[in-house]
């Protein structure tokens, strides 16, 4: 190449490292932006938090007070409680321009406390009972599109069980995930009830059809069944745990192998486990 090409090219070269640098540049400011954005939404959330944390304190309290103890500007503080109360966690008092805690934070809370309560209430009874029959008990409740089994007790012939404590389990396949879907808002369950439902073993029952059919079984003998639909070699019975207000708020099931829980015994214990959600019904407030 002649010096004369060299110098035509110089001017080539020099645009090609000037957009490299430039793409360089943006990629940097792009992640930069991303970064302060990420921690924006992070800080965002906090001071939420902060607020609803403020008006537990106080009861009430108006914009500037808020503003003054986040250490926000006042339009800051404005912009979060309009957010809050949009979703109804705060609400506000129209004579005196002060903000208070909303329904939606009593309808969160109230959620966690049922939670809370039939895991506590459900201690003695689920123990008798697993005492009882000697197999395994757990309470679950409703969680999105899966039964959540929130508390467990063992019984002396299933030492050797596996921990379903924590595990998410389908509603579907499952006594407990039976009997959460049966006294589930029809909208809801039907929702759930058209989608494709996951086949486990050859006895899971995913037609919308039949499983309709079997829920309004649950309903009427007041328990639901499975027999291997969501393992080969487990059988359960459950029933539903009703609140205060006749609301069903968990289920109570036991569970064991199929060579124990065999059809012969599993009236038996669809009787006493019904006798025992009734217990625990009544020490969640309901009144049969």
């Amino acid at each position: 190449m002649t010096r004369t090409q060299q110098q035509q090219n110089e001017p080539k070269r020099n645009d090609q490292k000037q957009n490299a640098q430039k793409q360089n540049d943006r990629r940097r400011n792009d992640q930069k932006q991303n970064g302060r954005s990420a921690a924006s939404a992070v800080q965002s959330v906090d001071r939420a938090v902060s607020v609803l944390e403020i008006l537990a304190r106080h009861g009430e309290a108006g914009v500037t007070e808020i503003a003054d103890e986040l250490d926000v500007h006042k339009s800051t503080a404005f912009r979060l409680l309009g957010v809050l109360e949009n979703r109804g966690l705060v609400a506000q008092a129209k004579d005196r321009g002060k903000y208070y805690l909303g329904a939606g934070v009593l309808r969160l809370a109230g959620a966690a406390a049922v939670r809370l309560d039939i895991s506590q209430e459900g201690v003695p009874v689920c123990r008798e009972l697993a005492d009882e029959l000697g197999e395994t008990v757990n309470i679950a409740v409703h969680d999105e599109d899966a039964a959540v089994n929130i508390m467990q007790a063992r019984g002396t012939a299933s030492v050797t069980a596996q921990n379903w404590l924590g595990r998410r389990t389908p509603l579907h396949a499952t006594s407990s995930g039976k009997v959460l879907l049966a006294h589930m808002p029809p909208t809801l369950r039907e929702g759930l009830l058209a989608r494709s439902l996951p086949r486990f073993t050859e006895h899971t029952v995913t037609g919308a059809a039949a499983l309709r059919a079997e829920l309004e079984a649950v309903v009427e003998q007041g328990y639901g069944m499975t027999v291997e639909e969501l393992e080969l070699g487990l059988a359960a019975v459950a029933v539903p745990v009703r609140a205060h207000d006749g609301k069903v708020v968990g289920a109570l099931s036991v569970s064991g192998p199929v060579y124990r829980l065999t059809p012969d015994r599993l009236p038996e214990l669809a009787k006493r486990t019904v006798a025992a959600g009734s217990e625990l019904s009544r020490r969640m407030g309901y009144a049969y």
